[in-house]
């Protein structure tokens, strides 16, 4: 598997060929979803290269926007989100120190608890589950420090399947992949399926792995945030992110990728 550094000119010349498309193409989305890549992309890389520390900071920011976007989606409290965000941040930080098991049940036990310490009887079961959910969710961002070498082709193979699987679906069209995000079509999970496959194996990562968590995790992390957007009555986590809307509309397939892989390996 090669390094981060290695990774850089394919990086870039995926990013030029992107750019070209996106503006032949002439479609708003496309364009403005290629300058969100081509701005986060050196983030990534360059947090990624400080290695351990540098992906940790990386993940605590990522978990900090999330939190607040996934907090508002749940209709969660504010000290909800900033004990999930906490939770999840010692996660991300026991990954690195090797407490990564006794953070994450810290991490459980403290958002359940919560609701039941402020005496909510009303909201405090919903809360406890929503926290939950989003504990187990978020905690993915782990993987950044967990991972090692392994989450940059990860990053790179499930961001090229994206717009594998957006291209193919509008091109080839087929029968809708599930009814929690319409848009979404079988002929597009294939498309993103040997598009993120191809990634992986022209960065030397194509293990077994790798190709579950990008090919099979990927899509079901999309779909899962469809579904709690769904609940939510909201098209979109945010509507910073320029082509995406929020930071969970960007890493949702990143972190079911995350997740999947960190439990097989």
């Amino acid at each position: 598997m090669i390094g981060v550094l290695d990774t850089a000119p394919y990086v870039a010349g995926a990013l030029s060929a992107g750019g070209i498309g996106a503006y032949a193409s002439r479609r708003r989305e496309l364009i403005r979803r290629w300058w969100t890549w081509a701005l986060t992309a050196p983030i990534v890389g360059g947090a990624l290269l400080l290695g351990t520390p540098g992906a940790a900071v990386l993940a605590l920011g990522l978990a900090a926007v999330a939190g607040f976007e996934y907090a508002r989606l749940a209709r969660l409290t504010r000290a909800d989100q900033l004990v999930l965000t906490g939770a999840v941040g010692a996660v991300v930080i026991g990954a690195g120190f090797g407490f990564g098991v006794r953070a994450a049940a810290a991490g459980a036990l403290a958002v359940v608890i919560l609701p039941v310490l402020a005496g909510d009887a009303v909201n405090g079961a919903r809360r406890s589950a929503y926290n939950l959910l989003g504990f187990a969710w978020l905690s993915a961002l782990a993987g950044f420090v967990a991972l090692h070498r392994a989450a940059l082709p990860i990053f790179f193979a499930v961001s090229v399947a994206d717009v594998a699987a957006w291209c193919a679906g509008r091109f080839f069209r087929g029968p809708k992949l599930s009814p929690l995000s319409p848009g979404k079509t079988v002929t597009g999970l294939i498309g993103g399926a040997i598009g993120g496959v191809l990634v992986l194996t022209l960065l030397g990562a194509a293990t077994p792995v790798l190709i579950a968590a990008v090919v099979l995790a990927g899509p079901i992390g999309d779909l899962f945030e469809s579904m709690v957007k769904r609940g939510a009555g909201v098209k979109d986590a945010g509507a910073w992110l320029p082509g995406f809307g929020g930071l969970l509309d960007r890493i949702d397939s990143v972190l079911a990728a995350f997740a999947l892989a960190m439990v097989l390996s």
